[in-house]
């Protein structure tokens, strides 16, 4: 057994072959995963029943497990902000902001070949779905 938060030996086996640059879609129960993802991405279901698991349940994980640069968001094409952003925003790191792309704008961004991950969850909330690009780790005294 691992002693930190993330476990889940697929999603464990993904991130480790990916590396700066590599991206992570968390997408919520009807997002297309199988259509709309980097095909050579990994795929992880844990869309075990409607609200199990959450979106949120999955990034409030990978941020104890990876930096992060960048965080992607699909927002509707109305000006109105989906209520799971204001989660979003509590679960990542304060320098990282979100940036919204419209529908069509987002599934490019997610079937792009730097796509490692694509997880499936139960989410029920709509415009639940997040586009991480993975950041660095800096070497020992925080030097590039």
């Amino acid at each position: 057994m691992l002693a930190y938060d993330l476990i889940h030996p697929e999603i464990l086996h993904a991130l480790g072959a990916a590396g700066h640059g590599a991206q992570v879609l968390i997408a919520d129960g009807n997002y297309p995963v199988i259509t709309r993802s980097n095909p050579r991405a990994a795929r992880v279901y844990l869309n075990l029943a409607p609200g199990l698991v959450t979106v949120t349940d999955v990034l409030k994980t990978l941020v104890t497990a990876i930096p992060l640069e960048a965080a992607y968001v699909m927002g509707p094409d109305s000006n109105a902000v989906p209520s799971v952003f204001r989660d979003f925003r509590r679960i990542l790191p304060k320098e990282i902001h979100l940036e919204r792309l419209g529908r069509f704008e987002f599934y490019d961004a997610a079937s792009a070949p730097d796509v490692a991950l694509a997880i499936a969850t139960g989410e029920q909330r709509i415009y639940a779905n997040i586009l991480l690009t993975i950041g660095v780790i800096p070497p020992p005294g925080g030097k590039l």
